[in-house]
């Protein structure tokens, strides 16, 4: 359910809270293992060297096919201070995974001719606080994250505030939870029940799903597995950095509500394999289940060739049709990987948020599944990641020279980057998100990404010119341009940190730098009428930042497309 920025803000890391637990795996043992057993040793073996690499607490997976669950397990802890090992029966909550489940009931609800697709949304919700110019918002836009929506909350604070496209719906692809909250309002109003209620009767009924919650509450907690979350949310989350038992919460929202077992996982993979068939009749048509897994609009944020159907990415890997989503909670990493070709399909959570998601297990799962139905050779175990690897670092070598004599020196060594501060060499952590992005392990550089920029930010192999660090900005002598810069006085109100305590929203900083308003030190904001200022990320991102309640110089309030934050009043 997280969106890309928010992964953004936690950086690159991962933690150590768990670094005992690769050891421990717990195994259903009423499994037919089909033809995939030779891979299990060399699968826990990944999993063991993924979950060390990362310090992540557990994991629990799930293999299947179409004739059935094949495997069942989970590793490591639930308590990595007591050594409680994580058990098979106990829930994840699975984020926007659970977007495929209400894109397939609402195809249903088309099977059933209660549902147009190509009709406008607000024709079916006419209360929706959504309004366009550019052209009328169907539902089809929202199910393919085409609406050209900003994501903020569907019912924001503020009563007299519209959402509105910047961008023509159907033209882009932006990812968007708010779109699927609507959604979720349309599957209820149209099915007559409530969300939750009608996952279940649709969905879960029929697979056997019985162990799963439609909706994250506080009702089935006990049944959760413990999960973690950074012990400082307000900066970029370093690899290997402290984590702390995670609070209960409560989601409602189809965006990503969902908490299920691997073993129901593994029935949901089943149905994918199947087609939309199951034991007792086709969940969804074959026309529904044909537009659930057609790539609708292309989605280069899921990868290169990736697309978005119905709630799921559609794209190949080896040459192989795969559908696939991940899901970002608070507390929880998933991924689902379905190999369409081959009928095989892997689902893998963690039981942490760190800034990833466990893509890597499940990708390899599924080339030895594939592997063991061709009766080949095994894939090799993937080689270990190097956290601190640095391609081209030679790149960022050299001197940066900044204002008032302050200057940067970035050394290079091999496949490592290093700053040298105060007589030591501190490394320097390439950032999952942007390019050219490094966490700095020292306390003097905590809240913000050390961020380099090139000569043609479009071409990777450019010189590097600029590194820009919260508010400071530094130059090499390469450099040509412009080294006196300017904002408008009433911006330097705007500056400084704000924070949620919705723990969807948390933590941002904005700093002026170069000339322009940047968000978290690494998003530019580009000014336009209003007071507002969009994010410039992505070339046309709909996603805007207002500033508010200015007292003694400084706005108390950032609203972020349409959420609140509140000025932290500390240094």
């Amino acid at each position: 359910m997280l969106n890309r920025r928010q992964l953004l803000a936690l950086g690159a890391g991962v933690a150590a809270a768990g670094a005992a637990g690769p050891a421990l795996r717990a195994e259903a043992a009423d499994v037919e293992p089909g033809p995939y057993g030779r891979a299990f040793e060399a699968l826990d073996r990944y999993v063991a060297q993924y979950l060390a690499e990362l310090g992540a607490p557990g994991l629990t997976l799930a293999l299947a096919d179409a004739g059935g669950v094949r495997r069942v397990v989970c590793y490591g802890l639930d308590e990595p201070d007591g050594g409680v090992p994580l058990r098979t029966e106990q829930l994840f909550e699975i984020g926007s995974i659970s977007k495929s489940f209400v894109a397939l009931c609402l195809l249903q609800l088309r099977d059933e001719g209660r549902l147009e697709l190509s009709r406008p949304v607000a024709s079916y919700l006419p209360w929706l606080r959504i309004e366009s110019t550019l052209g009328p918002i169907t539902v089809h836009d929202l199910m393919t994250h085409g609406a050209g929506l900003a994501d903020g909350p569907l019912f924001p604070a503020d009563p007299g505030l519209v959402h509105r496209p910047s961008n023509p719906p159907g033209r882009d692809f932006h990812y968007c939870n708010m779109g699927w909250e609507a959604l979720g309002h349309l599957l209820a109003a149209l099915d007559g029940r409530r969300l939750g209620d009608a996952i279940r009767a649709r969905i879960f009924a029929p697979l056997g799903m019985s162990a799963s919650e439609p909706v994250t509450t506080f009702d089935a907690r006990e049944r959760f597995a413990t999960s973690y979350l950074p012990m400082l949310p307000d900066r970029p989350y370093p690899r290997r950095g402290r984590l702390v038992v995670a609070p209960s919460i409560l989601t409602t929202s189809a965006a990503g509500c969902i908490a299920s077992t691997p073993r129901d996982m593994g029935r949901y993979l089943q149905m994918l394999a199947r087609r939309g068939a199951t034991a007792r009749g086709r969940l969804v048509s074959e026309d529904g289940f044909r537009l659930f897994s057609t790539p609708h609009l292309a989605a280069a944020e899921f990868g290169a060739g990736a697309h978005y159907g119905y709630g799921i990415v559609v794209d190949r890997l080896d040459g192989h049709a795969r559908l696939r989503h991940t899901g970002g909670m608070v507390s929880f990493a998933s991924a689902l990987e379905l190999d369409q070709d081959e009928g095989v399909g892997v689902f893998a959570s963690v039981n942490a948020m760190q800034g990833v998601r466990p893509r890597p297990v499940a990708e390899y799962a599924l080339r030895l599944m594939r592997a063991c139905r061709g009766g080949g050779a095994l894939p090799e175990l993937p080689a270990a990641a190097d956290p601190l690897r640095v391609a081209r670092a030679a790149d960022y070598a050299g001197r940066y020279a900044g204002p008032g004599g302050r200057a940067l020196e970035i050394g290079a060594e091999g496949e490592r980057l290093f700053l040298a501060l105060g007589g030591a060499r501190v490394p320097l952590e390439p950032a999952a998100e942007p390019a050219d992005a490094f966490l700095v392990a020292h306390p003097d550089y905590a809240h913000f990404l050390l961020l380099f920029s090139r000569a043609d930010p479009k071409d990777p192999t450019s010189a590097v010119l600029e590194a820009g660090h919260g508010e400071a900005w530094y130059a090499r002598a390469a450099y040509s341009g412009a080294r006196e810069f300017a904002v408008p006085a009433e911006w330097r109100a705007y500056c400084g940190h704000y924070r949620s305590e919705d723990p969807w929203l948390g933590s941002h900083r904005v700093v002026a730098r170069r000339g322009r308003l940047w968000l978290d030190g690494v998003v530019p904001l580009e000014p336009a009428a209003g007071g507002v200022f969009y994010l410039r990320d992505e070339e046309r991102s709909p996603e805007w930042l207002r500033f508010a309640d200015v007292a003694a110089g400084l706005a108390m309030r950032m609203v972020f497309s349409g959420a609140d934050h509140a000025r932290v009043m500390a240094a």
